[in-house]
């Protein structure tokens, strides 16, 4: 998350980059509603628990 800060991201857009890079793979193995509707989901919790 530093590196990320430090190249101009805030800590809310590092975080999730960080976390949609671990769950994206695993996001793909799924149907298509379900991946939508798991991101959704993700983002959501990411949104409320940074700041």
């Amino acid at each position: 998350l530093f590196y990320m800060q430090q190249r101009g991201l805030s800590e809310g857009q590092a975080m999730s980059l960080a976390v949609n890079g671990f769950i994206n793979d695993l996001v793909r193995e799924f149907p298509m509603e379900y991946s939508v509707e798991l991101k959704r989901l993700i983002d959501l919790e990411m949104e409320g628990s940074v700041g």
